[in-house]
Parts: C-alpha cells; structure tokens; sequence
C-alpha cells in the first residue's frame, strides 16, 4: 500500500487567549503543533501498513518551521515527508490544489488520509475538495475502516446513525477523532526518525498554475462564551428534575 497523509501545523487552540478589549485571538507566542484529527489520520495509516506492508508519506503545506512538527509524525511511523511551502494569503483553494499537485507527482497512491477537519478552522473542505482535484472516490467522517485486498470498507459516522460504504482504490479517507487513539512514539523511534527524510518542494513544482485565492479573510475574533451558572440547592428529586427540564428547554435532552 502506498498511503498519503495530510497534515496541517496549527496553532494550538487550547493556548490561545482573547484580548477583551478589541475580542480579537493572540496569537503571539502560541505554541503550534499538528492537527489532532491529522494525528489520527497518521495513526490509522499506520494500521494499514502494519497489515499489508507499504509506505506512508506526509503531505503538509506550512511554514518551514512545520518540519519539527513534522518529526513527530515520522517518529509515529511514517516513513517520509513533504513539506510545500505556500504563498502569501493561501486559502483553501490554493492549499488543495497545492497538496492535490503534490499527490500527482508522487504518482502512484492507493490511500489517502486526512482528518476529518483541522483544529483551528474546522471547515472540513480539504479532503473533499483534493478528492475533487484528483477525480477519484471520497469517504468522510470514517469512524472505522477496514482495508482489504481490492477494496476499503468504511463505516460513516452520520451523527444518530452510521452508514458502510466501500471503495475500489485509489480512496480518500476523512477519518473523525473517534475511530482511534494515536501512539505515542517511543525513544527508539524518535531517535531513529532523524534519518527519515523531509523534502521540501516549491509550489512551482507541484502546479504550474498561476494559484489566486479565492476568499480572503477580513477579521478573527473570538466569541465570548458565558455560562448561566444556575446552582439548584433544594431536596434533590426537585432538584434533579428542575436541571432535566432546564436542559430540555435548551435543546439538551430530547
């Protein structure tokens, strides 16, 4: 099996505060990471070779600095990686044609990875709009996948039901955060994945295309989050079905 993972640096969320004068993100000084969802993207890959052989190799469009993050993705398991450097104000359309140009020059695929979404933005697009590039069948939100000899069979996580759908190959696989829990490297492989390679490719040779953004982002801010702090200190069956039915008016219970 030949396996493409995409993977995205991103900022970690958990870190990052809200000035409360103008509600805008700081964003100075976060530390940065790879995508949670990317991780398991990598982890199930991984699954994949451990059982039918065959190489893994990281796509990621960033910053030069993404290499580190990198490293930990080859000390994971796989086995070589690509970093594309974009231009200035990428957006979704320019990154997919970007990672989709890359997949062409390395050729030869039969899985694509990808995390359902990225932590930061969370839009969901890149996987299908790749799919749509390459022209070849897209599986989202896989809460299982199970490889075999001619084909991928994955279970689809629709929210209140779940949908099994196969896949000649070549497939790209969105995978959620559900469907595993990803390893931690040990020392051996941390050591032995600085012999791995990283290369870096220009964007001039992925894609001849003149790239344009198509969307251009005009402001972040964050959205204060304020909880309704309701304490019921009475007997507890009263208490109990007073919180039932605040959480039913709310839309939490059904």
């Amino acid at each position: 099996m030949n396996i493409i993972v995409c993977a995205k640096q991103v900022v970690d969320v958990a870190e990052i505060k809200v000035d409360s004068s103008t509600k805008k993100p700081i964003l100075v000084g976060v530390p940065q990471k790879i995508s949670d969802m990317d991780k398991n993207a990598l982890e199930e890959a991984i699954k994949v070779k451990e059982k039918h052989g065959g190489k893994i190799t990281i796509l990621t469009v960033g910053a030069p600095d993404a290499k580190e993050r990198m490293k930990e993705l080859l000390a994971m398991g796989a086995d070589e990686g690509v970093l594309i450097p974009p231009p200035e104000h990428a957006d979704y359309h320019v990154i997919a044609h970007l990672l989709a140009g890359a997949m062409k020059k390395i050729g030869s695929y039969d899985i694509i990875f990808c995390g359902e979404a990225s932590i930061d933005m969370f839009s969901g697009q890149m996987g299908p709009r790749i799919a749509g590039l390459l022209n070849i069948p897209q599986i989202t939100y896989a809460q299982q996948v199970t490889v075999e000899q001619n084909k991928v069979v994955a279970e689809r996580n629709l929210g209140e039901k779940a949908v099994i759908i196969e896949s000649p190959f070549p497939v790209l696989i969105t995978v959620t955060k559900e469907i595993n829990q990803p390893r931690l490297p040990s020392l051996m492989a941390i050591l032995a994945s600085s012999s791995k390679p990283i290369h870096e490719w220009p964007a001039t040779d992925v894609t001849t295309e003149a790239l344009v953004p198509k969307l251009q982002t005009m402001d972040i801010k964050g959205i204060p989050m304020q909880r309704k702090n309701i304490i019921y200190q009475n007997d507890l069956d009263q208490s109990v079905g007073k919180l039932v039915d605040e959480l039913a008016k709310v839309g939490v219970l059904r």
